[in-house]
Parts: C-alpha cells; sequence; structure tokens
C-alpha cells in the first residue's frame, strides 16, 4: 500500500515540474527583455566563445524565447542567438501587451528590411553572395563586428576591391587594405574583371637607305664576325638601315634582317665597271698576252677605261715583291671591315690593300676574290697567289709567301702575323688558291 502512494506521489511531482517547466517557457515566451549595459554581444550559441550575430546596444529590448543554462534565447531585429542572463532585465508584461509589441517589432524589421533592400538592390547585387572578391557598392564603413551600432574600422571607397571570407545571416567579412572587419551584403558588387588591351608595339621604320660598296657581303645573324651567315648579298644591293652600333649596322634586306659591317656600306651605289674590268684585264693579260695581240680597237678602249687609273700588272716574278710589300705590316692590328695601315685590316682588306699598291684591284671580301685572278693548284703556289680557307663556304684569306708559309691578317688577337699552311686549322680547312700576278 505505501508503495503504491509512494509511486502515485513521484507522478503528481513529476505532473507538477513538467507544468512548471511549462509554465516558465510560457512565461519567457510572452515576456521581453532590455538589456542593462552598454553593448551585450548577441551570440550564436550559448558560450561566451560563439560567434557575435549582433551588439545589442544599452535599453533595446529584446524577444526572450527560451533559456540555456546562464544564457537566454532571444531574437532581435529578426536575428535570433543567445545573450547572457545577466545583462538582460525581464520585463513583466502582459501576452497581449507582448504580442502587441512582436507585432510592431515585426512591422518595424519589415520596414527596415525593405528599406534595406530597396536601398541595396541593383542588377550588380541580385546574385547570391559567396567566397572571392568583390568591389564596394558605395561608400561605406566597415565595421568591428556585425552590428548597424558597431565600432567603425575604416572607411571603404566605391569600387574598392574587397575579399569575403565570412559569411553570417546578412553580414559578410572582409579583407580590405591592411584590415579585416564586417558590413552588409548589399553593400557589395561581384568584381568583373578588367580585359586588358595589349598595345601594339609601334613599327620600327627604317633610319636611312643604303647600298653594299663590296662585291659580296655576309649578313650575320649578329654583330660579330663569328656569328651565322643568314644570307649573302651583292654589290650595290640596297638594304634598310634599322640602327647603328660599335662599327655595326643592323639591317634588312630580301625580309631578313641581320647585320653588316657599317665599312661596307655606302649612301651611293658604287661604279662597277672600271674596277671589275682592271681586275679581268689583268687575268688577261697574264694567260693571254703570250700568245695573242691586242687588237688595235680594244688597246684604244682599254686606255680610255685607265685613264683615271693607271693599272701596272708585274710578271709573276714580282710574287716576291708583294710578299715583301706584305711582311712590312706585320703586327699591325686586326679590324673587322679594316682595310688600311691607320684603321687597322681585316683578311681581305689586308689583300686588297697589298695588291692595290700595285695597281691591282680585288674584291673587297674573301670569297669575292675567289673570283679574281686564276685557279692554281696547292702543289704550284708561288709567292703571291691568293690562299682560301674555310669549313662551310669561303671565310678567310691570306697571302702565300713560299716555304708552305701564309701572311694574313689573322684574329683581332694577334693582328697581321705569319702561320704554316701545312698544319692545324689552315691545312685542314684549305679551299683553294687564285693566281692574281
Amino acid at each position: 500500500m505505501k508503495s503504491k502512494m509512494n509511486i502515485k506521489s513521484i507522478f503528481v511531482m513529476a505532473i507538477i515540474s513538467l507544468a512548471s517547466l511549462l509554465f516558465i517557457n510560457i512565461s519567457l515566451a510572452a515576456n521581453t527583455g532590455t538589456i542593462n549595459v552598454d553593448v551585450a554581444n548577441l551570440r550564436e550559441t550559448a558560450d561566451a566563445e560563439s560567434t557575435i550575430l549582433e551588439q545589442i546596444t544599452l535599453n533595446q529590448e529584446v524577444q526572450i524565447i527560451g533559456e540555456s543554462g546562464n544564457w537566454y534565447q532571444v531574437t532581435y531585429h529578426n536575428i535570433k542567438g543567445y545573450v547572457n542572463k545577466e545583462l538582460v532585465t525581464v520585463n513583466s508584461k502582459s501576452t497581449e501587451d507582448n504580442n502587441k509589441s512582436n507585432e510592431n517589432s515585426t512591422k518595424e524589421n519589415n520596414q527596415v528590411a525593405e528599406n534595406t533592400s530597396e536601398k541595396g538592390t541593383n542588377k550588380e547585387t541580385s546574385e547570391e553572395i559567396t567566397f572571392g572578391e568583390y568591389k564596394i557598392l558605395d561608400n561605406t564603413r566597415l565595421k568591428l563586428v556585425p552590428s548597424i551600432n558597431a565600432t567603425e574600422v575604416v572607411e571603404l571607397k566605391k569600387d574598392e576591391t574587397v575579399t569575403v571570407t565570412e559569411i553570417i545571416n546578412g553580414w559578410v567579412c572582409v579583407e580590405a587594405q591592411t584590415t579585416k572587419g564586417w558590413l552588409r551584403k548589399d553593400k557589395l558588387k561581384k568584381d568583373e574583371p578588367v580585359e586588358e588591351v595589349k598595345e601594339e608595339p609601334a613599327k620600327k621604320e627604317p633610319i636611312k637607305t643604303q647600298y653594299v660598296n663590296s662585291t659580296t657581303v655576309n649578313v650575320r645573324q649578329e654583330a660579330n664576325t663569328s656569328s651565322t651567315i643568314v644570307t649573302t648579298i651583292a654589290l650595290n644591293k640596297e638594304v634598310q638601315v634599322y640602327s647603328e652600333e660599335n662599327g655595326w649596322s643592323k639591317v634588312k634586306v630580301n625580309n631578313v634582317e641581320g647585320y653588316i659591317s657599317t665599312s661596307l656600306l655606302s649612301n651611293n651605289k658604287q661604279e662597277t665597271s672600271r674596277g671589275q674590268n682592271n681586275v679581268r684585264r689583268a687575268s688577261s693579260t697574264n694567260t693571254n698576252s703570250t700568245n695573242q695581240k691586242t687588237p688595235a680597237n680594244t688597246a684604244k678602249t682599254t686606255e680610255k677605261e685607265t685613264s683615271t687609273e693607271t693599272t701596272t700588272v708585274p710578271s709573276s716574278s714580282n710574287g716576291s715583291a708583294i710578299v715583301g710589300t706584305a711582311k712590312k705590316y706585320l703586327g699591325y692590328k686586326y679590324v673587322y671591315g679594316g682595310s688600311s695601315p691607320s684603321t687597322g685590316f681585316d683578311c681581305s682588306g689586308f689583300t686588297s690593300y697589298i695588291f692595290k699598291q700595285y695597281g691591282i684591284s680585288l674584291n673587297r671580301t674573301a670569297s669575292g676574290q675567289y673570283s679574281n685572278g686564276v685557279a692554281v693548284s696547292r702543289a704550284n703556289l708561288q709567292p703571291g697567289d691568293l690562299v682560301m680557307f674555310g669549313k662551310s663556304g669561303i671565310n678567310h684569306v691570306a697571302i702565300y709567301i713560299g716555304g708552305g708559309q701564309i701572311i694574313h691578317a689573322s684574329t683581332p688577337k694577334t693582328g697581321v702575323r705569319i702561320d704554316s699552311l701545312n698544319t692545324g686549322y689552315y691545312n685542314n680547312n684549305y679551299v683553294g688558291a687564285r693566281r692574281i700576278l
């Protein structure tokens, strides 16, 4: 019997407890609270370390909808969260008053939301804000926490770029400049990348037109004598000059760009009949003088053509004289494009200068001089003969001095010197020889 009474008592106490809790919740649901400190944090959960959803200032009312430990669950401006009980004074009002208050609050919040929507509505913000880069729609101030009344951190200017790193309700946390803070979503617009307009480089025009002043000239890939030859051009070929530096001209010819020694270019075309005919006459005299008599009309023409430039062709015995003259310039410096003692010599400039002392005009380049005079075999070389060298084509010329030796303008390091024809580079890269005398 006593056991039944105890069970009944426990059951009654349980019902009373449930009723009490129900009464408390109904009571809380019917009550509002007033913030009793300067600023109270509305947090996402009942935890002092939880995210702050909003900051509520002194004397602001909140709707109490529940409780959890030392926290009230409240709504404030349609934001649901938790406030520490010590920061809220519960208001004792009737349910009817609370309902009216709630109704007015709802209307007010709806009006605020409507106004905010009206102000912020535009094509730029119609899309949902996500993480990433955006631009500021209008000048605004960054907040310390996601609250209208929060402390302002810094002012952001219209079209300034910010990066969204966190989103809570209608607020976003952004990084701007060196500062991080909060602002409303409707203050952002999508950061559309601006397509970069690439300017075409200005078309470079040639500085002048010039002409090749030597029989054959190499156009090189770079401004040095060891660079690859990109093309070869002949006497009086027109070229477009784009720049000049360190004795080289950058040119364009036949749609090919490259470099030519500036000394091999002139502003005007060269007269070709006199110089070329001199060489032809020299060769012709050597090969035909013992077998043929020169007709009278040819003799007259020759005399007329050479009236301003005397050509004296020495006999083959004078090859030693050529060698003797060449040796006078041993040790003179090597200069690309040079053809005189005052400037220095390159290989073909040296041979041209030596033979010019005897009234003989040679083509200006090594490959060009291979067409002067007549061919002679290596076994029959005589002093004064020209000998040519090269790995792929002719790119060097020297004068044979006898005894298997040559004299030539060698390199910038060694200048004019004597070398052996029968060893090393010159033996391995021998191309041929020409007899000019």
